[in-house]
């Protein structure tokens, strides 16, 4: 029982996600590292969802093709299912199945007795835990806090009795936290300084909104949703240049939308962090489904030449830490910084490392501002000018025209070609810091290269250590560590691309500098499995 993998499925409002949360939860307190994908249609009620709750000893963070336990709330969700089951456990809904091998629980008969049939896919998870052999007294601490945990625990208790122990699973005294994605993103940010967050519900982001507003009273923070994407970033250069640090959150369509706003932040040097979370596309795609198509479009978010920082990472903890490096890069500098995440990172829940904490920075700003004599874009050694906000006694110019240092519109031509190489300058120091950080992360060893970024850093992981890959993955892309992938592929016998879009262009990035032997290509909006990717690779 080192590794189980686990399916609950249903139709929209059955209450899989969060029967799969609490199952994930539960697993969590027994000493296992959760991975959980949420796979749902753009429906309210109906179509078909479900959650893969993936739990492991060694922290495997990526689907398998082999189900141990499936719960079925509708035959639907058998028949979409079953063929992964092989020697696997059925724990179905008999009040909607019948005759199937398995265990049948009367799972809304059950609901309706004890509380509402929302509860019917909690009397499901009641018969796996006893099957498994999980302590009572486990899932009576996963159910605190939860909404009408009294009800919801006597369907579980029903169903628990009713059932036989065939394993047995120990408590462990101590369990990680759980966090998605987009929490990650969120808690990175606040712990940067972050004081106001502006979005417009674009899924797969929606819940950094949601969940940011639920903490704004504790942590001191305006959350606000305008009217559409462009009041989003209109906003948010509002208040940064008020000197509130600043962060907004979309997906593909609205980011496009951002577009000319994020190149002002650049022009008028307005630090401003974006959280850009993939979903298939083009235009409104597949709203629900991942992709990883955004990532040339990210690279020039905007018209023109000009600075920003581009960091992609593959977890929730890398999703924390970067989004905290891309807060204070940003302030740091006063660039456009896009944290590039994708659906099956943001919605995902995993396992949280808390140490990643203890390296989270906070901004100090140091440069002096003269308040009689106030230049907002004066030349400087590093290109940084310094930063003063209005009401602090000091007059400050802003705006999308080219300007001299004291922010006055300007068309000479020297001035021009002054202004544009003060803010390119800045490129050489943000490119010193970044290789004090992880710009690309090594996993295993070999001759055998395997690149992935974003949400295929998991499969890639699980499947290049049984493949006899070293596993590299880019969390920096802009600007590019040309210097560390070169280093890392010398003497390389082969070199694989593997990512979630059609046109391969993480590796088109790479052929820049590097020769890439092939490309392993995914875009049908769901995940790499670890077997899919192992026979990828092997073929």
């Amino acid at each position: 029982m080192n590794d189980i993998q686990i399916i609950i499925s249903g139709a929209a409002g059955d209450g899989t996600k969060a029967t799969g949360y609490l199952i994930g939860k539960i697993l969590n307190r027994c000493g296992y590292r959760i991975f959980i994908h949420e796979d749902y249609s753009s429906l309210i009620r109906g179509g078909h969802n479900f959650s893969v709750i993936r739990a492991t000893r060694n922290n495997e963070r990526c689907i398998r093709e082999k189900t141990d336990f499936l719960l079925s709330l509708n035959e639907d969700s058998i028949e979409y299912h079953l063929g992964g089951l092989e020697e696997g456990t059925l724990i179905y809904n008999s009040d909607q199945i019948k005759d199937r091998e398995g265990i049948g629980i009367p799972a809304e008969t059950i609901a309706q007795e004890e509380g509402a049939i929302i509860m019917k896919s909690n009397a499901l998870l009641g018969a796996l835990c006893k099957v498994l052999g999980v302590d009572w007294d486990v899932i009576g601490d996963a159910f605190e806090g939860f909404p009408h945990s009294e009800k919801n625990l006597k369907v579980v208790r029903r169903t628990y009795d009713s059932q036989e122990k065939k394993h047995q699973i120990e408590k462990e005294k101590v369990a990680s936290p759980m966090i998605t994605g987009n929490e990650a993103v969120a808690l990175g940010a606040l712990e940067a300084g972050m004081q106001s967050y502006f979005a417009y519900p674009m899924t797969p982001s929606t819940s950094i909104l949601h969940f940011l507003a639920r903490l704004k009273e504790e942590y001191k923070i305006d959350v606000f949703q305008p009217e559409n994407e462009i009041g989003v970033v209109n906003a948010a250069l509002g208040c940064a240049f008020t000197g509130k640090r600043t962060m907004i959150g979309t997906s593909g369509g609205g980011f496009a939308l951002m577009a000319e706003g994020i190149s002002l932040a650049a022009m008028s040097e307005t630090p401003l962090v974006v959280v850009d979370s993939q979903r298939a596309g083009p235009s409104s795609g597949v709203p629900t489904y991942n992709g990883q198509a955004d990532l040339n479009f990210a690279l020039s978010p905007g018209p023109g030449d000009f600075l920003s920082l581009l960091v992609a990472p593959g977890d929730a903890e890398e999703a924390f830490s970067f989004s905290n490096l891309a807060m204070n890069i940003a302030w740091k500098y006063q660039i456009p910084a896009v944290v590039l995440i994708d659906k099956d990172i943001s919605e995902s829940t995993f396992s949280f490392d808390e140490n990643v904490i203890e390296g989270a920075e906070k901004w100090d700003e140091k440069k002096e501002r003269n308040s009689k004599n106030y230049q907002r874009y004066q030349i400087t050694e590093d290109g940084v000018s310094p930063l003063a906000y209005p009401g602090k006694k000091a007059v400050v110019k802003s705006g999308s025209y080219e300007t001299d240092e004291y922010g006055v519109s300007t068309e000479d031509s020297e001035m021009i070609i002054k202004m544009q190489e003060k803010r390119m300058k800045k490129e050489d120091y943000i490119k010193e810091e970044l290789s004090k950080k992880e710009a690309i992360k090594i996993y295993g060893e070999g001759d055998k290269i395997l690149f992935c970024w974003g949400s295929t850093k998991g499969a890639a992981i699980a499947a290049g250590r049984e493949a006899g890959y070293k596993v590299v993955q880019i969390l920096v892309f802009k600007p590019f560590p040309v210097e560390k992938i070169r280093e890392v592929v010398e003497g390389c016998k082969e070199v694989v691309v593997v990512e979630s879009n059609s046109s391969g262009q993480a590796a088109e990035i790479l052929k820049k500098y590097i020769l890439v032997g092939r490309k392993i290509l995914k875009y049908d909006g769901r995940p790499f499995s670890k077997e899919e990717l192992i026979k990828k690779l092997k073929e």
